[in-house]
């Protein structure tokens, strides 16, 4: 099966920019059709510049973009290649365009000519796929960020794209409007079979992809499983990133020597990791004989 998205030595350099350096140098990558991938890097890695390339928002300066076999670079595809990879971006206010959340949700299959009767029906399922169908006659100016975001998402999933590429959808929300995105997010590759491309700085939403690239200095340094990745301790810091905090500190206590796994990424396994630990411990104790002083 071909990937649905792929890139060969994909370079850019941003017009105007000085110097050599390119904001992408020789990036390949294949995303497969199903998947939940995390692209991490710090400010300047390059990761949201490789975003706005999986739709054609930009054009590589050398190499090649393929969305499901396209070359992005053919302008007469423009329209096939957005209507496979949506875009979600880090502000939802400058994706919301009208004055009413259905109507907003609307506004893309309008242009792109749907019936309205299939109209009306894109609507609604996409709405109820994000826990937004009550809030349908609702102005977006009153939602949460949170619940903006998720309208956001509504109106790309209406177009019915194979793919969404979300760049950094949490950065400007709290950690409750954060965790409704991410169960969005999950419920849409989980149930719809979506295609997941989520660009981040948040490690924890970074360890719930199936697979998560690294960018530095616009070069993929790291790819695999999130445990894989994340337990690159070092490595990760020294490109100026941190790991789960859960990781982090099974780290530091393997520093002080004691065996502890580095791939129990959530709360509840590094809790588990924590217990055995210590049951072990207390199973190796010595055990008190008779005569040795010791009370009843």
């Amino acid at each position: 099966m071909k990937p649905i998205i792929q890139t060969q030595a994909l370079r850019f350099t941003y017009p105007g920019a000085s110097g050599e350096t390119a904001v992408l140098d020789g990036v390949d990558l294949e995303i497969k059709a199903g998947s939940f991938v995390a692209i991490l890097g710090r400010n300047g890695s390059g990761k949201s510049t490789l975003a706005k390339h999986t739709n054609a928002i930009l054009l590589p300066s050398g190499g090649k973009v393929y969305v499901d076999g396209i070359d992005t670079a053919q302008e007469d595809k423009l329209l096939d290649i957005r209507r496979t990879v949506g875009m979600v971006f880090q502000n939802p206010d400058n994706q919301i365009v009208a004055n009413v959340v259905e109507e907003d949700v609307a506004f893309a299959p309008e242009n792109l000519g749907v019936p309205p009767e299939e109209i009306r029906r894109r609507v609604d399922s996409a709405l109820q796929q994000v826990g937004m169908y009550d809030y349908r006659t609702h102005a977006p100016h009153l939602l949460s960020g949170g619940q903006k975001q998720r309208v956001a998402i509504a109106g790309i999933i209406a177009m019915q794209p194979r793919c969404i590429v979300l760049d950094e959808p949490t950065a400007m929300l709290d950690p409750i409007g954060r965790e409704e995105v991410l169960k969005t997010i999950r419920t849409l590759n989980h149930t719809s079979g979506v295609t997941v491309v989520l660009i981040t700085h948040h490690m924890e939403e970074a360890a719930q992809a199936d697979r998560v690239v690294v960018l530095s200095k616009g070069k993929l340094v790291a790819d695999g499983p999130p445990d894989q990745v994340f337990s690159q301790v070092e490595a990760l810091r020294a490109i100026g990133l941190e790991v789960p905090e859960t990781t982090g500190l099974l780290w530091e206590l393997r520093q002080e020597g004691l065996p502890l796994p580095l791939d129990a990424l959530s709360d509840e396994a590094c809790a588990a990791a924590l217990y055995a630990l210590l049951c072990g411990a207390k199973d190796e104790s010595p055990v008190p004989r008779a005569g040795d002083g010791t009370k009843d």
